[in-house]
């Protein structure tokens, strides 16, 4: 989750729409691994679109915005190429980079703050978790960007057969939630770049949010 008001105008963000059915809501877990899914997707949809790369070179800045199904259909009638990520009753799509503060008019009025879904009752279990800083109580916006932060810190540096094999089985996601003590200790372990967030909203700056872990074959 970010707040483009403080951004450099020059900056790219990727927005992710979490698509937030009120009447048949998915799970948390759903929407985080829905959503972080969907930042990858996105990207492995067109790697070569310099924007891309300019966007890596920036902040990586992820905008994981909400819409009812309504809204939803609509930025996939806007965007039909990018492909949806579905996760149990969630649904997720990720755009390409875009200027901060030039946004489509229909992406910038979906609300950025205060998503929030309820909670699972089952663990969502993959060979690729997710896990994530309980201490910090962040809303489930917020730990959306952090999962997808995370997932694409592992995507950047894992070998090229485990992202296939990955791919291959149709890039399923689990999602961790453990205490900070818990989470530091198994951080040790992390398959890819544990994720420090830069503090522009909900959480301090430096705060350690989210890693993958890898289970073996």
């Amino acid at each position: 989750m970010t707040e483009l008001r403080d951004r450099d105008p020059g900056e790219l963000v990727q927005p992710i729409i979490l698509r937030i059915d009120k009447e048949d809501p998915s799970s948390e877990d759903e929407g985080l691994s829905a959503v972080a899914r969907a930042a990858v997707i996105a990207y492995l949809q067109d790697p070569q679109n310099p924007d891309w790369q300019q966007w890596a070179s920036q902040a990586f800045a992820k905008s994981v915005r909400r819409a009812n199904p309504k809204m939803f259909a609509k930025v996939l009638e806007m965007f039909p190429a990018q492909m949806v990520s579905e996760v149990g009753k969630a649904q997720a799509v990720g755009l390409p980079p875009l200027p901060a503060a030039d946004l489509p008019k229909l992406i910038a009025k979906l609300q950025v703050s205060g998503t929030q879904l309820p909670k699972a009752d089952e663990v969502l279990d993959a060979k690729i978790n997710i896990v994530l800083n309980k201490s910090l109580d962040m809303s489930t916006g917020k730990a959306a960007a952090q999962a997808a932060h995370a997932l694409f810190a592992w995507l950047a540096e894992a070998p090229a057969e485990s992202v296939e094999a990955w791919l291959q089985s149709h890039a399923p996601v689990g999602i961790r939630h453990l205490p900070r003590k818990d989470f530091e200790q198994l951080s040790r372990q992390a398959a890819g770049p544990v994720i420090q967030d830069a503090g522009r909203t909900e959480i301090e700056p430096g705060s350690v949010t989210a890693f993958v872990m890898s289970k073996a074959s």
